[in-house]
């Protein structure tokens, strides 16, 4: 028995790592389109275009939300910050689908793990779901709660001190600030965003100049592993979670649970259900991508399925935030607005894919626990081009390679400036990206003091002003 449990635990492990491997390169490089979209793809201030409910301002929420691409907590924190400067509710909740649907690295993983057919009911289905939900709320909203929310929201960060990151909208914190010229005190939420914004202000060039130029590279590497830091956990947890659920679930809990069998009945109940195992399952971003192909591979509809993938933004931890920032009314309303979207939505995509004949049928197909997933084929030189990529952006990054400022942080090598954090040691003073750094290199000093203060002279040691 005991022999059993461990070779069951160590083919959950395999399965899950052998996801993982097989969507690797579609992950990476995903997340660098997204960073040079980021980086080099110039946004007007959404606060401005965002504020009427009409089809223009929906139309450019789910635009600017497609090409804003984060985890499910950051869509939300940024969605808070739209709403709080005057976005209409339909608009940031339309920002909040495009930025967790219709992004480029959840579509490659989903074409990867579960096919085309899902790859289009995915964006056309994440389409369906802004315009679904666009009306929902349109005949539902509760203006009033909605302006009071906002009102006591901008209140409360008001009387608490709290300011908006002027990069991503979201919460800027005492240990990341910058006083500009003009005597303003900015908050960052991280120091990649305080980063992103002492590079804009000091940028120079089209995008063409700066791809020439290891500054431009810098910028790119800065946000791809902002990227990186916001759904690692989620990516993990769900390749893992696949792995164990397809192993250990017994068959009968599924048939229990979705109903089987065909008929318009039949497919609504999928698509409620899975909506619900989304929002009891804990697992947001693309996380859920592979728990999906668990799902898929115990004979769960296609409407279960994709409703599942689309429900990434209702999770119990991302209902949590929703009640901190706007308080049960509107969170049990979202609540509501976005499961019969994301129900409905997958219900409508496998009734137009079974018109279509397109729905996919995994038949005759290799299982989870029959495939081989590390051999020499596409996907080990695929991952091999992706490994070196990440790697070169990593060295770009940590090297701190055409990065704005005089100093290098002794610490994580990044370049700073003189009016950040400072620590003496033996006569020598050392400059630091953060408060974070500073009090690594306080512990130890003599482990960092080996680094020169001051970036070469060769390399692009200009300082910086901040504007």
């Amino acid at each position: 028995m005991q022999v059993t449990m461990i070779e069951s635990v160590l083919e959950a492990l395999r399965i899950g790592v052998g996801f993982l491997w097989t969507a690797a390169w579609a992950i990476i490089m995903g997340l660098t389109i997204t960073s040079l979209v980021q980086v080099y793809v110039s946004k007007e201030r959404m606060a401005q275009v965002l504020g009427d409910g009409d089809l223009r301002g929906l139309t450019k929420a789910t635009a600017f939300g497609a090409a804003s691409s984060g985890c499910s907590f950051g869509a939300v924190a940024i969605g808070k910050g739209l709403f709080k400067k005057g976005a209409h509710a339909v608009n940031f909740l339309a920002f909040m689908f495009a930025s967790t649907n219709l992004i480029v690295e959840l579509g490659l993983m989903i074409l990867i793990l579960l096919g085309w057919e899902f790859l289009l009911a995915e964006l056309l289905g994440g389409l369906v779901l802004i315009a679904v939900m666009a009306v929902i709320v349109h005949l539902t909203l509760p203006e009033t709660l909605f302006d009071e929310v906002r009102d006591a929201l901008n209140r409360r960060d008001r009387e608490s001190g709290v300011t908006e990151d002027p990069t991503c909208g979201m919460e800027g914190t005492d240990e990341y600030t910058l006083t500009t010229d003009g005597g303003e005190t900015l908050k960052f939420c991280s120091e990649g965003c305080m980063e992103t914004y002492l590079q804009e202000t000091s940028s120079g060039g089209g995008w063409r100049d700066e791809l020439l130029s290891w500054g431009g590279w810098y910028k790119v590497a800065n946000q791809y592993r902002k990227e990186w830091s916001m759904i690692w956990k989620d990516v993990v947890a769900g390749f893992l979670i696949s792995g164990f659920v397809i192993v250990f679930v017994p068959q009968w809990v599924w048939n229990t649970l979705f109903v089987q069998g065909d008929g318009l009945l039949v497919t609504a109940e999928n698509a409620i259900m899975g909506v619900a195992i989304a929002v009891i399952s804990f697992v947001g971003s693309m996380g859920n991508v592979p728990f999906a192909v668990a799902l898929w591979g115990g004979g769960i509809s296609f409407a279960g399925v994709i409703a599942f993938v689309y429900a990434d933004l209702i999770t119990i931890p991302v209902l949590n935030v929703y009640r901190k920032y706007y308080g049960w009314k509107v969170m049990l309303y979202i609540l509501g607005v976005f499961f019969v979207t994301m129900a409905f939505t997958g219900f409508l995509m496998e009734l137009l894919f079974d018109a279509f004949d397109i729905v996919p049928d995994l038949a005759g197909g290799e299982t989870a626990t029959e495939q081989t997933y590390f051999e020499l084929n596409y996907t080990f030189y695929l991952n091999l081009v992706a490994f070196a990529l990440s790697g070169f952006l990593l060295y770009v990054y940590r090297r701190g390679l055409g990065a704005p400022g005089q100093y290098r942080d002794p610490v994580c090598g990044m370049r700073t400036d003189d009016d950040g954090p400072s620590a003496a040691h033996a006569g020598t003073t050392y400059y630091f990206c953060s408060k974070t750094c500073k009090r690594t290199f306080e512990k130890h000093p003599s482990e960092f003091a080996q680094q020169h203060p001051r970036v070469s002279e060769t390399g692009s040691s200009r300082s910086h002003e901040h504007h």
